[in-house]
């Protein structure tokens, strides 16, 4: 009975392997995204069969928001047979009679993972992604390696190799440069943005399952640049926090004129598992904080600045002033971000206050508002370099760049000595607009806010200006376009109807008060005339306070 009962139990057993076996195995189907669990500690056997006889290649590629996935040939993970990223990939050439394949997939955090996963087949005639591959740790590496900081976003991949049919040798790499090795292949770059605003799930799927392939990425990407084989596969891209961005490579055999694709890489510029500044908490309390303020006197200079001529030079004064410090600050300290923005909304005031001071004392308008016509061309510069211009490669020379800006921006303020009033009015509209797009951008992601700070990347990051930093318009994007010419425009029809009827400027009240000074001096009918000065009047005071009193009564006698 015992025998018997034993190899009952084994049969159970093994039965029960095979059950846990199934569940923790995948079939997959050519070109078909699935959802795939892989479980804590656990590991999931990627299977695709019916592989067709002209399949050369096939890859493997799993996708997942923010943990980390380990695809292996090998059961047991070992360098050299497996990659552990977000977004992973492998690529397995078969063997002439091979018709089924399989991967292995691990959780190497400790924690479950779930994502989509897709197997895409390739001919003899396509080019091997990654197949030239030495930096990286696999033999052959079709995988896009991705690196971000707070201003650029640098991917980096492996070269190809021309493709090749089953059981065949590969090409050599390096050994030619021939038409008939892979140095004619040619590589596009492609981008896709998802929604802005949009970190979830979903929308990371739809964007992934949009640039899968070949012929998806074309429909459904921007083509950012074409690269030979003689070019480095390194680039960079500005860094955009917060806003989901997936980069494709596609390399191209043009004397063939076949296709075959990287795998796809992601990322938000953010951490998911940070609790402080992570995705879902981007904006600072501090940076709303300043923001607003600044909106809030935007919108005030908007439709308010000529008429309130001190309140605007102060607001022109202190944005002058903390740009000029914020990047000075930056670049030579290392002291916390809030500290960095307390210290520069202070310098901001002073600068303020300086501009204001200047023009009370001296009463020189035109000195003031060269610095308000220097803002303006600030801004109408980064609006110019925003577009796809900026990314022409003559401006990723830094000394062209800033020759170019600093002409157009001083430009622009020569155009107010002949029309002063007009200038400053259009300045007070088009920045204080702006002002109030840059304080909805502390709530909502926004484009826009790179018009400005793509400047201020390039003035603290001297290897910002290999960066490629035009970025597509979304439906937000023209929105806030629309509240922003709606904005500048009316504050500018306002402030001109206003003060059509006025003087062209406010006159200095220092100088106002040296006038009548003056005029009080040489007009001896003006009851002010014979007023002593201030200096008499307080001097008479005090005489009055140390003067002795005179005891009351008569002090002489009567004469009768």
């Amino acid at each position: 009975m015992l025998p018997k009962r034993g190899c009952f139990l084994l049969f159970l057993s093994w039965l029960g392997s095979l059950r846990a076996q199934d569940e923790n195995s995948v079939e997959f189907s050519l070109g078909m995204f699935q959802n795939v669990s892989v479980p804590t500690n656990g590991t999931v056997q990627a299977v695709v069969s019916r592989i067709p006889p002209d399949v050369s290649f096939i890859t493997l590629q799993f996708h997942t928001q923010y943990r980390n996935i380990t695809l292996s040939y090998t059961l047991v993970p070992v360098y050299g047979q497996s990659l552990t990223a977000v977004d992973a990939g492998l690529l397995s050439t078969l063997l002439p009679t091979q018709a089924a394949l399989s991967w292995f997939m691990h959780t190497p955090d400790g924690n479950s993972v779930t994502g989509i996963a897709v197997v895409l087949p390739y001919t003899s005639t396509d080019p091997v992604p990654g197949a030239c591959n030495q930096e990286f740790p696999l033999d052959i590496d079709p995988n896009i390696y991705l690196q971000y900081n707070l201003f650029e976003t640098t991917i980096s991949f492996a070269p190809a190799n021309i493709g090749y049919a089953r059981g065949e040798t590969p090409p050599a790499c390096d050994v030619d440069m021939g038409s008939s090795t892979r140095w004619r292949l040619v590589y596009e770059v492609y981008q896709y943005f998802l929604t802005e605003g949009d970190q979830s799930w979903q929308s990371l799927i739809s964007g992934m399952e949009r640039v899968a392939n070949v012929k998806s990425i074309r429909d459904n990407s921007r083509k950012v640049l074409l690269l030979s084989s003689h070019d480095r596969t390194q680039l960079s891209f500005n860094t955009l926090p917060g806003q989901g961005v997936v980069f494709s490579v596609v390399v191209r055999d043009p004397v063939l004129n076949t296709s075959a694709s990287y795998i796809p890489v992601h990322t938000y510029a953010c951490s998911f598992n940070s609790t402080l500044d992570g995705c879902n908490t981007l904006g600072r309390v501090s940076t709303k904080l300043f923001f607003n303020v600044i909106g809030v006197a935007g919108l005030f200079v908007c439709f308010l600045g000529h008429r309130f001529f001190k309140c605007e030079l102060f607001c022109m004064g202190f944005g002058f002033m903390a740009f000029f410090f914020f990047v000075l600050i930056t670049s030579t300290t290392a002291l916390e971000y809030d500290l960095r923005l307390a210290l520069t909304a202070v310098m901001g005031v002073v600068g303020g206050v300086v501009l204001v001071m200047s023009w009370w004392r001296s009463g020189s308008v035109m000195v003031c508002i060269l610095v308000v016509g220097l803002i303006l061309g600030f801004l109408v510069s980064s609006i110019i370099f925003f577009t796809p211009l900026g990314d022409l490669p003559i401006f990723h020379n830094d000394v062209v760049f800033w020759v170019v800006f600093t002409c157009i921006m001083v430009v622009v303020p020569l155009f107010f000595i002949r029309w002063p009033r007009e200038g400053n009015i259009i300045t007070c509209g088009a920045v204080g607009a702006y002002t109030v797009i840059l304080a909805i951008n502390a709530y909502t992601y926004t484009s826009l806010s790179y018009i400005t700070l793509d400047v201020l990347k390039r003035f603290l990051n001297h290897n910002f200006s290999r960066a490629f930093i035009s970025v597509p318009l979304q439906d937000i994007d023209f929105i806030l376009i629309t509240v922003w010419v709606v904005l500048g425009v009316s504050g500018i029809v306002v402030q001109l109807y206003r003060e059509r009827s006025r003087p062209f400027f406010p006159p200095s009240p220092y100088v106002m008060w040296k006038q009548e000074r003056e005029r009080r001096k040489t007009n001896v009918l003006d009851p002010s005339y014979h007023k002593p000065s201030l200096p008499a009047r307080m001097l008479g005071h005090v005489r009055q306070l140390t003067r002795r009193t005179e005891p009351a009564g008569e002090s002489t006698p009567l004469l009768f």
